[in-house]
């Protein structure tokens, strides 16, 4: 891994697995998606990862429509790296979750590196009340869900999204999928300096083992030597103390209410800011620094925030 005196945090502000009714602080309406994204950045997130959704349902909504109230919001407020997805929910086709980035161009946009499992219906052991008919279909329907990225699938979204100057963060839940972001640099789709997100202890991916995270970590130094920057992070409980755990090897980390509601055993995150407090303090503890955002452009390569299209 490509070394850099300085961490990035990223902040997944929203998502599209966790539904409304499972915590108050969850942003659902574009102003509240600007207003945490805004607040995230304040706090010392250099990159905000963004979802869009319905505003009256909390659905997960991927058309261009639902992320242009926000994205010039974020834009004028912060000099933050946006970053949209083109995960969107695991339920949608690749066309339907690219259309945001081809739209909008933003300077990152992460795209998933293989087809898997991809299950939340055990929070259904813990969440029994719901305000919308969708949400506990929502999570039942990942009983029986393969999140699909076909190697046909991640061709067309590295040309489609690339063709734009975006760079990706490509996000990682497994060790295949390392290999197979190997086998698209290979082909000069994929170039370095590659961003890997690796995403730990989601039920489908790799664990959250400390032996999870060294063997995700000796794998992408073996595939990309140099040619990379690592980021992790960990789902529901595993989140701060993964990121933990990867900061001391060096990497930059990830939080937000995309990947846990909480800020620690049994209490709800009133915000994303306060999970990006919390990791940014135990970072410098460790003796680390934070990127700015220029910072985080220089370290991955980035066009620029004036080269967008919002």
């Amino acid at each position: 891994m490509a070394k850099t005196p300085k961490t990035i945090i990223t902040c997944a502000v929203t998502g599209a697995i966790h539904t409304p009714s499972m915590s108050p602080y969850l942003p659902v309406t574009a102003e509240e998606i600007a207003a945490a994204a805004i607040e995230a950045a304040e706090a010392g997130a250099a990159i905000v990862h963004l979802h869009a959704r319905d505003p009256e349902t909390g659905k997960p909504d991927q058309t261009p429509e639902a992320f242009a109230p926000f994205l010039p919001r974020i834009k004028q407020a912060t000099d933050a790296v946006i970053n949209l997805t083109s995960g969107g929910s695991p339920f949608m086709k690749i066309e339907e979750r690219i259309r945001p980035v081809t739209e909008f161009k933003p300077e990152v946009a992460s795209i998933n590196m293989g087809s898997m499992n991809f299950a939340f219906f055990p929070m259904l052991d813990r969440f029994k009340e719901f305000k919308h008919s969708w949400e506990a279909e929502h999570l039942e329907g990942s009983r029986d869900l393969v999140f699909r990225n076909s190697f046909k699938d991640i061709e067309y979204g590295l040309r489609e999204m690339g063709d734009c100057g975006t760079r990706f963060e490509f996000e990682c839940y497994d060790i295949s999928h390392l290999y197979n972001l190997a086998h698209f640099a290979d082909r000069g789709l994929a170039k370095p300096p590659f961003f890997i997100q690796s995403v730990f202890g989601l039920m489908g991916g790799i664990g959250a083992h400390p032996e999870d995270v060294a063997h995700m970590r000796r794998t992408a130094d073996r595939l990309f030597g140099d040619a990379y920057q690592w980021s992790v992070l960990g789902a529901g409980r595993n989140q701060i103390r993964v990121a933990t755990m990867a900061a001391t090897m060096g990497a930059h980390v990830r939080v937000g209410l995309e990947d846990s509601l909480w800020i620690s055993a049994g209490k709800l995150a009133e915000s994303n800011a306060e999970q990006v407090r919390k990791i940014r303090a135990i970072v410098e503890e460790l003796g680390g620094s934070i990127a700015t955002p220029a910072e985080a452009r220089e370290i991955l390569g980035l066009k620029g925030g004036h080269d967008v299209n919002f």
